[in-house]
């Protein structure tokens, strides 16, 4: 079958780059520590702008922020941040890049009381990814009780930019909510009993 052919959410098809996204990592269920950094990283920096424009410079935080290697995170020293504001591979703000490197910091905590983030953000979703039945023509959720009490914990433990629209977002990125249509080919494939 061609790939355009193939039924998918709608929202992918305004580019290359969202078809490549939606068809290969959207949704599918993250257990590992770095990838949830990631996301964590790129969502936080989303705020305000588009996905398609965070999509286009993934690469650049890649460079700029050590692989999503969230331990060296930590410790980027306030000289790099000023670095970092000269950087046009990223989204050049003070406040978001200072807010990664926090986040990096309190992602450690998480680590340390619960072994792995994973584990940690696992407990909000009652341990499995949860398998909604979105139809076409239904709106997409942009928050959830899920993501509430996520966005209200990770506040409590220090986090920034990073509310309950982001912490959905990132569910859903990260296969811990299936939100592909139901008539997506994607839908099936990512679900998980």
């Amino acid at each position: 079958m061609d790939v355009l052919q193939k039924s998918r959410c709608p929202w992918c098809l305004g580019f290359p780059e969202y078809i490549v996204y939606h068809d290969q990592e959207w949704g599918v269920p993250v257990y590992e520590d770095r990838t949830h950094f990631e996301f964590l990283v790129l969502e936080s920096a989303q705020a305000g702008l588009s996905w398609a424009t965070i999509l286009k410079k993934r690469e650049g935080y890649r460079k700029a922020f050590a692989d999503f290697d969230y331990l060296q995170v930590a410790q980027f020293p306030e000289s790099y941040v000023e670095e970092l504001l000269q950087e046009k591979g990223i989204v050049r703000n003070a406040l978001k890049i200072r807010a990664a490197i926090n986040n990096a910091q309190r992602f450690q905590e998480i680590q340390a009381e619960f072994g792995t983030f994973t584990a940690y953000i696992l407990g909000f979703v009652g341990g499995k990814p949860i398998q909604n039945k979105i139809s076409p023509g239904d709106p997409y959720p942009a928050t959830s009780p899920e993501s509430d009490h996520l966005a209200k914990d990770m506040k409590r433990r220090g986090f920034k930019f990073l509310g309950s629209t982001i912490l959905y977002a990132h569910l859903q990125a990260t296969g811990l909510v299936n939100d592909h249509l139901v008539t997506c080919f994607r839908h099936q494939e990512v679900a998980v009993g």
